[in-house]
């Protein structure tokens, strides 16, 4: 098959979190027939909606500056000349987004200044003549909770106030040192007993630890092990309707982990589905949360290789020793501030010479009990990392095997104090899948070939998404590379686009014949459009579901 340049194009997310449509091109970079899917509105709307409170304030509340009357319904006496009142509505618009809609009831021929203060030190103001409905946005510095004040005045000074209370939809992260949360096997978290087949296990997310309740979403490592058959594991918040997306997939006997970014319910449980024909044990570590008060925000940065112990990139040249551990400097290099609280990496194992697990945990801490990367003797593997850095400036690895093994790493991009990156939780949900011709009529995707898609060609808030990428029905070796687009929308429509040439990193790695998923957190660049490249030779399947947004605004 020749190579493909592809696109997939998705329909505008409700309130602000937007895909843009876009046009697709097959065959090669002169082809002009134009390829297309779509995401429906509705189904990417309820995936944001959650973030999305609506709050208000009743006109009775509208209090009255002493000896200037009571607040009065308009709707249950009338306007009445002389005690006007104000009701106040607002809801979240983007993670730092908020509309305020005023609604002004006075006489019809009164003159009245209404003025709003923010609850940040910022403030505006519009008049009216006779009664009216005004809508007004705000966007907030930092996320947090903010109390409004609506003052209206008129010749005569003050004629009441009313006040809101409002929440920001944001959510910024706080790092935690990696820490087990769950382990079947043991009883950590749960009871000592397989997942059954198609049954479902739950672990507490929300006042567990040290992680304070109010927690939005969380970072885990989910593990699936003791395998007897294929399957998937499903992640999401309790109480809502299971997704059909996929956070692990696994074989019989394999040992596999991904990261999860998932939503936290407001009864602060997540649940973990088996989606095989037999038992298996899970796993679940967590290394970070997120909530709606102000700490650190993430950055994107274009995929960098920071660490190749088969060169000496990052550490010293050779294997790392079984049951040893290197450290390997992140803050204050390669466009990481001092001050950077975490990184978010991609970690690949390669030529071990048996099998065994990696951790990454905070340079000059102890090592964990957990584990990021399984393998296998042979096998090249990947998987996403979000780490707390160390006092020190550095993130440590743990080769938890008892012989030698290479390690890469691969930096996507940093969390700090004072970043405006504020994070938006969706409910999953699936934006590709090249198996559904009935959404995709174009095949798999070809050795070499990418298919980029237009994600926020027109929402340049949108900094980074949260994906799962799952490869499938892989003809031959390969590894999938994921990466902001050079190009514009408008070149790829005009076709006069240039061929990208994809990063030296990678997000996941498979042999033939396996079907491997790994989370991504894949930063727009400058143009909105990210790239999923086949860097094999031979076609693949590919699907991509998505699961949270990283907003400035």
């Amino acid at each position: 098959m020749r190579n493909r340049r592809l696109v997939v194009s998705a329909a505008v997310i409700a309130a602000g979190v937007g895909l843009v449509p876009g046009v697709a091109r097959a065959d090669d970079p002169a082809a002009s027939d134009a390829h297309g899917v779509s995401v429906p509105d509705a189904d990417l709307g309820k995936a944001a909606a959650s973030n999305f409170s609506t709050f208000t304030s009743a006109a009775e509340r509208t209090v009255r500056p002493a000896g200037k009357g009571t607040a009065q319904s308009p709707q249950a006496q009338g306007a009445v000349a002389g005690e006007p009142t104000v009701g106040l509505t607002a809801k979240g618009t983007s993670a730092r987004g908020i509309s305020l809609g005023l609604a002004v009831s006075i006489d019809p021929d009164a003159q009245i200044s209404a003025y709003i203060e923010w609850g940040d030190g910022s403030t505006d103001v519009f008049d009216t003549y006779g009664p009216t409905n005004q809508t007004v946005a705000h966007s907030y510095a930092e996320i947090g909770a903010y109390t409004i004040k609506v003052t209206l005045k008129d010749a005569t000074g003050d004629r009441g106030t009313n006040t809101l209370a409002v929440v920001t939809p944001g959510s910024d992260f706080t790092p935690y040192a990696p820490t087990r949360l769950l382990d079947t096997r043991n009883g950590t978290g749960g009871p000592r007993t397989k997942v059954p087949a198609y049954g479902t296990t739950r672990v507490k997310i929300s006042g567990n630890g040290n992680i304070p309740t109010g927690v939005t979403a969380v970072v885990l490592n989910v593990t699936a092990t003791n395998t007897n058959s294929g399957g998937h594991v499903t992640v999401w918040p309790e109480g809502s309707e299971r997704p059909t997306t996929s956070n692990v997939n696994f074989a019989k006997g394999q040992t596999v982990p991904n990261l999860v970014i998932v939503p936290v319910d407001r009864n602060g449980w997540v649940d973990l589905y088996n989606g095989g024909w037999e038992s298996i044990d899970l796993i679940a570590d967590v290394t970070g949360y997120f909530t709606r008060t102000s700490s650190s925000g993430y950055t994107p940065l274009e995929p960098s290789r920071f660490v190749d112990t088969r060169n000496g990139t990052g550490t010293a040249p050779g294997q790392i020793r079984g049951q040893s551990t290197f450290s390997t400097r992140f803050a204050g290099q390669g466009g990481i501030p001092d001050d950077a609280t975490a990184v978010a990496l991609n970690v690949t194992v390669t030529n071990p010479r048996e099998a065994g697990h990696l951790t990454a945990f905070p340079g000059g801490g102890s090592v964990p009990i957990t584990s990021n990367v399984n393998f296998r003797a042979g096998q090249t593997v990947a998987n996403s990392v979000i780490v707390p850095i160390g006092p020190d400036g550095t993130v440590s690895f743990r080769n938890g095997a008892w012989a030698g093994t290479d390690v890469i790493v691969d930096v996507v991009g940093y969390y700090r104090v004072g970043s405006r990156g504020s994070y938006l939780p969706f409910l999953p949900e699936r934006l590709l899948d090249t198996r559904d011709s009935s959404d995709w009529k174009w095949g798999p995707l070809g050795g070499q070939g990418y298919i980029y898609m237009p994600l926020s060609t027109q929402r340049p808030a949108n900094a980074a998404y949260v994906l799962n990428t799952t490869v499938t029905n892989t003809h031959g070796d390969g590894y999938l590379t994921v990466s902001p687009d050079p190009n514009t929308l408008s070149a790829y429509e005009g076709g006069w686009e240039q061929w990208p040439t994809p990063p030296n990193s990678s997000n996941l790695n498979w042999k033939r014949g396996d079907t491997v998923p790994n989370l991504v957190q894949a930063g727009m660049g400058n143009n909105g459009i990210v790239d999923f490249w086949n860097r094999g030779w031979d076609d693949i399947d590919l699907v991509v579901d998505i699961f949270g947004v990283y907003q400035t605004n």
